[in-house]
């Protein structure tokens, strides 16, 4: 069985962890109908729109 010749540090183990936790940050796309931005592969919660087809009635705010 193999066994590391030599130790590790703390700070190359906690850094090792650490990454764990790292986010991706998500770009937002624009919706070509409306305009606004929305995230990819998502409804438009302004218009309702996905993929040129109106999916979801939205009510207009008053």
């Amino acid at each position: 069985m193999a066994v590391p010749k030599r130790r590790h540090s703390k700070a190359r183990t906690n850094k090792r962890r650490a990454n764990w936790r790292r986010i991706a940050v998500v770009e937002a796309s624009i919706c070509p109908s409306c305009r606004e931005p929305k995230m990819s592969h998502r409804v438009c919660l302004n218009c309702g729109t996905y993929k040129g087809r109106q999916v979801i009635q939205v009510e207009e705010a008053k």
